[in-house]
């Protein structure tokens, strides 16, 4: 495992691009309604990247994924392909935003609620980001990586929900996925120490049934097996 230290100017280089990541979440609020498509979505993302922002979506063609962004609607726990699905009341979907911008990303995601979801529906986004709040708690040199795994997996589990674990945060700076894994799940006082410089995301994704998942057909797309919901909120 090799953990890039970033410097103080590296640093803010990802802040920079963090905080167009979020103002992309926040410009898309007002779009996610019930009859919208998933694929309108990301076209008015894209646009937004690219055009405003003077930004690049970092998933677009990444390992051939083919859209700007990521929506994973209900029982889709991550990197759902946007399409011709349209959006419907009560539906919960994630969008996940990363852009480059001067060479650093930026990775956060958020859940968003179309009209009046079932009551377990907003229970599990609601506590969805309690979990990442509580993991970002534990994030301050000296921890261990594992400590953060450990709080959100209790935390979880303590709610009757799973944590899936095929899918975890990474190392992020000048490229998409570096060292460490960062799992949702885990023991106390075990893994690498956290020190001053490194970057990375946390992005729990958690399960109202069980925590198994499968990879659809389009090699991308990952839902619950027992088609439960899912919710995840990341930051870097």
């Amino acid at each position: 495992m090799s953990v890039t230290i970033k410097t103080p100017d590296e640093i803010e280089k990802m802040r920079v691009a963090g905080r167009l990541a979020s103002e992309v979440l926040e410009m898309i609020g007002p779009h996610v309604v019930p009859g919208i498509s998933t694929l309108e979505l990301d076209q008015i993302c894209h646009d937004y990247i690219v055009n405003e922002q003077q930004a690049i979506p970092a998933p677009l063609n990444y390992r051939g994924f083919p859209k700007s962004i990521c929506t994973s609607v209900n029982h889709q726990v991550c990197h759902g392909i946007p399409g011709d699905r349209i959006l419907k009341n009560g539906d919960i979907v994630n969008i996940d935003i990363t852009i480059i911008k001067d060479d650093f990303h930026g990775d956060t995601s958020k859940m968003f609620i179309l009209g009046k979801p079932p009551v377990l529906a907003q229970r599990l986004v609601d506590l969805t980001y309690e979990a990442l709040k509580i993991g970002i708690q534990e994030v301050k040199p000296g921890a261990k990586l594992g400590d953060i795994g450990h709080k959100i997996q209790n935390f979880a589990e303590k709610n009757r929900c799973t944590i899936v674990r095929e899918y975890c945060g990474h190392g992020i700076g000048s490229m998409f996925h570096e060292d460490p894994q960062v799992l949702h799940y885990g023991k106390p006082n075990t893994g690498i120490e956290l020190e001053a410089g490194m970057t990375f995301t946390i992005e729990p994704m958690i399960n109202a049934g069980k925590r198994n998942v499968r990879l659809l057909p389009d090699g991308w797309t990952v839902v619950t097996k027992d088609h439960s919901l899912s919710a995840q909120w990341e930051h870097t």
